[in-house]
């Protein structure tokens, strides 16, 4: 779909979707414990039907709406048959958190996926896979994995995602003997772990961490059948941030400030975008905030921004350092890329006028459809739908706060 965006301001209250990453952890411990367990505010997106649908092949149940969730831990004999190929979709939180899960739970898994998703690394399960007798398999675009996960001492990266260390805490309650993750270089991205953590204690799960480098987790533990409901989402919020620093008299509502959410940081960051000088932000605890913090940064009139500790981006859904620099770079900013870094000069408007890609990326399709806001002609997006992934009523909301967009099908 190609969405062209006329600029003006937006105004009103809106209220975020729910959090994507809250969801997958509430609905995996969900779908692990041992009784039903209802959860409320959930939202279809992509990435979430993906975690429904190959929690499914786990001998877990769920409804259509994901709303009512049978635990796996109410069947005898889960361990056998093996699960169907599980399609992942494009999302790389389900495809990390349920290798180790399939693990456990089958001693095997098959797994797929689309877009960029199979290409992303898994490097830091493979190392562990080695060393533990595992055998793996990465061939046309499928993985294949298959081996005993067994009680003991993992070691992993702490800085290259915090995805791989959420897995293995889902995984090694479930087993026999206790164990320990050890991390072999500094955490990043800690409000993640925090919110599985926050997930694990929900659902009665021990794990505990010594804030330094070391999981401690219990085995033979069982999750508890819970009804949870799902928060807004302050990632997504920060598109809406982000409209408010460009002056637009948008109220963001449903929002928790106590929130274990790390991008709660967007809060603090958009005050500090706010005033003026240089500016430098380091991202590595916040990755997926960098496409609406560099649309506040391009729009600094006169200030310049530095994003910082960024490199991971690059094995997003898209490389986002390459897609945000290209995408601004087209509407009119002034943004310079390094290796892990963007280097912004702010201006007071951005001259747009043009057509840009989305990249497949949901993130740097609503950093467009915000930039526009500020821009002096409409910008196009093509690609528009891949907001599916996590805010599948972006394009609706917002037409509620007085964009004005028009929709058009794309031809082959």
């Amino acid at each position: 779909m190609r969405v062209t965006i006329a600029p003006r301001s937006l105004e009103g209250a809106i209220t975020p979707p729910p959090s994507k990453s809250q969801a997958h952890r509430l609905i995996i411990a969900a779908a692990l414990s041992d009784g039903f367990c209802r959860l409320s505010n959930v939202a279809l997106s992509e990435d979430i039907q993906a975690t429904l649908r190959c929690m499914r092949t786990l001998d877990a149940d769920a409804s259509a709406d994901g709303t009512i969730i049978r635990g796996c831990g109410l069947v005898d004999g889960h361990e056998d048959p093996a699960p169907e190929c599980m399609d992942c979709g494009e999302s790389g939180s389900t495809l990390r958190f349920l290798i180790p899960v399939a693990l456990a739970l089958k001693g095997k898994g098959r797994f797929t996926g689309h877009g960029r998703l199979m290409e992303r690394p898994q490097e830091p399960y493979f190392q562990i896979f080695r060393e533990k007798g595992i055998r793996y398999a990465l061939e046309d675009g499928a993985l294949t994995v298959e081996g005993t996960l067994a009680p003991g001492v993992y070691e992993l990266p702490g800085d290259v995602s915090s995805q791989f260390i959420t897995g293995l805490l889902y995984a090694l309650p479930l087993l026999e003997g206790d164990s320990e993750i050890r991390l072999t270089t500094e955490l990043e991205s800690r409000g993640y772990v925090d919110m599985t953590l926050d997930a694990l204690e929900r659902f009665g799960v021990e794990a505990g961490y010594d804030g330094a480098r070391t999981f401690r987790v219990p085995g033979g533990q069982v999750y508890e059948h819970r009804d949870m409901a799902i928060e807004a989402d302050w990632s997504n919020a920060a598109f809406w941030y982000a409209a408010r620093s460009f002056g637009c008299p948008v109220e963001i509502g449903g929002l928790d400030l106590e929130s274990v959410q790390g991008d709660k940081i967007v809060h603090r960051q958009a005050q500090l975008l706010s005033g003026r000088g240089l500016m430098e932000l380091d991202v590595s605890q916040c990755p997926d905030l960098v496409p609406p913090l560099a649309a506040m940064a391009a729009l600094r009139a006169g200030e310049t921004t530095k994003i910082l500790n960024a490199g991971r981006l690059r094995i997003k859904e898209s490389d986002r350092l390459a897609t945000v620099t290209e995408v601004l770079s087209r509407l009119g900013a002034d943004v310079e890329e390094g290796a892990d870094s963007l280097t912004i000069r702010g201006k007071l408007r951005l001259a747009g006028g043009v057509t840009v890609s989305g990249h497949n990326d949901h993130r740097i399709a609503m950093m467009a459809a915000i930039a526009a806001v500020r821009c002096e002609a409409p910008v196009t997006v093509e690609g528009a739908e891949c907001v599916k992934k996590s805010y599948p009523n972006f394009w609706e909301d917002y037409e509620s706060l007085g964009g004005q967009i028009v929709r058009e099908e794309e031809t082959a």
